[in-house]
């Protein structure tokens, strides 16, 4: 690719979170809200491009959007599982993107510069479908999709996302090193909400 590929960040954040017993979009954090974190990590990155899935509360969770740079879609099947709020993306994404990079609304700890090291490997490799990030010899997120994948993505059903298609493509997966441990680490339960906030006490 003779340019710089152009890649559209695409944050997923529809979910109910049943486990953690609370809109997990809404959590409080670094004196805005978690999902805000994410947000703004990533428009902090050489991402061209944000959008926003969002389902559960989503009028609510908007509001806390407007003014930033970020293209919010309502997904309304957000309850079928985290497929559709991929596909809910997916069809906002314009025919310049070279590719997508999947963003879990609940890690708001990955770093911007965490993701630019995701995006130069894809931009070093040569044929490259699908780059997977990982620490310490485990598999992370945010994974990125190049173009030629968005036909089989729009084929997904159900709450497994895009994990299924990793064997499919196994030829083509650029794995990345990062030194970033937070792309192994989500926020589904209390306990985790807490050991979030106990860490970041720790740090400041």
């Amino acid at each position: 690719m003779s340019r710089a590929p152009t890649v559209t960040g695409i944050v997923l954040a529809a979910g109910k979170g049943s486990r953690m017993g609370q809109t997990k979009q809404l959590l409080p954090f670094r004196g805005q809200t978690m999902l805000e974190c994410v947000v703004d990590n990533a428009l902090a990155s050489r991402l061209d491009r944000i959008i926003l899935v969002l389902g559960f509360q989503a009028e609510a969770v908007a509001r806390l959007f407007e003014g930033r740079d970020v293209t919010v879609v309502i997904n309304q099947l957000y309850e079928s599982g985290q497929s559709s709020s991929l596909k809910a993306g997916l069809q906002e994404v314009t025919h310049e993107a070279d590719a997508v990079l999947f963003l879990l609304g609940d890690q708001p700890l990955i770093a911007p510069e965490t993701i630019n090291h995701i995006l130069s490997g894809y931009e070093r490799s040569q044929n490259s479908t699908v780059v997977l990030p990982f620490f310490e010899g485990r598999r992370g997120n945010p994974v990125l999709f190049s173009r030629e994948t968005f036909s089989r993505l729009a084929t997904l059903s159900g709450d497994c996302g895009a994990r299924s298609l990793f064997a499919e493509y196994a030829g083509h997966i650029l794995e990345v090193a990062v030194s970033d441990r937070f792309i192994i680490t989500d926020i589904d339960t209390e306990e985790d909400f807490h050991r979030l906030l106990e860490h970041d006490a720790d740090c400041s």
